[in-house]
């Protein structure tokens, strides 16, 4: 069997700034895309044939030729996406092949430099029986829940908590089943959608490296990783 990943890649990544979506800002001189992309294909354990990735609509034939050198001899479909994150997977999610396909992964671009082998985890825990699947890593800072008018409500015990990262994992048909059930505003990512639909979230060990580009410091956080990765 073999593995799918969608990659909703249309928003515009406004706390980024400036007049280029997120998911194609350049890092040492390739769009977080195209290093998401890349990064991907280098885990060969799970046997990824095929890339579905959402644009900003009247993009597609213009991204699909930005990624087609780096998919290898796996399929390439580039869909246009929504206006929120949810939209953009659903119609990813819609032309992902059905057949021999055990693993479904969604993961954000600006997610760009996770390690083979946290993907690798992902996939493996799903081939194992997991419905969904995330990674994750130790929440190191302090959490206060705050009430609406500011006021801390109270301090969640640390050890309790983790960041969830991607790409996340899922059985194919609970993907589709979660998605089907629709999504609103609280829904922050798609394990949260399959929490909804009483599946069980396993999660599994993920990297600091796995950072979510979402600021302008993070930038310069991921020049710093990609050169110390070359030097390597």
């Amino acid at each position: 069997m073999s593995s799918a990943v969608v990659i909703p890649a249309a928003g515009l990544g406004l706390r980024l700034g400036g007049e280029t979506p997120k998911a194609f800002r350049e890092v040492g001189g390739d769009s977080l895309l195209v290093h998401a992309v890349r990064g991907l294909k280098a885990a060969t354990a799970a046997d990824l044939v095929c890339f579905v990735v959402a644009v900003p609509p009247g993009s597609e034939e213009t991204v699909g030729k930005e990624l087609t050198p780096y998919v290898g001899d796996a399929r390439l479909i580039v869909v246009a996406g929504g206006a929120e994150r949810p939209a953009s997977v659903r119609a990813a999610l819609d032309v992902v092949p059905i057949d021999g396909i055990d693993c479904i992964l969604v993961h954000d671009a600006a997610r760009a430099f996770v390690p083979a082998d946290a993907i690798e985890r992902v996939v493996a825990a799903v081939r194992a029986g997991a419905e969904a699947v995330v990674p994750v890593v130790p929440v190191t800072d302090t959490i206060k829940r705050v009430g609406p008018t500011g006021d801390v409500v109270d301090t969640p015990d640390r050890s309790t908590l983790v960041a969830v990262q991607t790409p996340q994992g899922f059985a194919p048909d609970v993907l589709r089943r979660a998605h089907a059930a629709g999504a609103d505003a609280a829904v922050t990512d798609d394990a949260m959608m399959c929490e909804r639909i009483g599946v069980t979230v396993r999660t599994v060990e993920g990297s600091p490296d796995a950072f979510k580009v979402t600021r302008p410091q993070d930038l310069l956080l991921a020049e710093a990783l990609l050169a110390e990765r070359r030097i390597s």
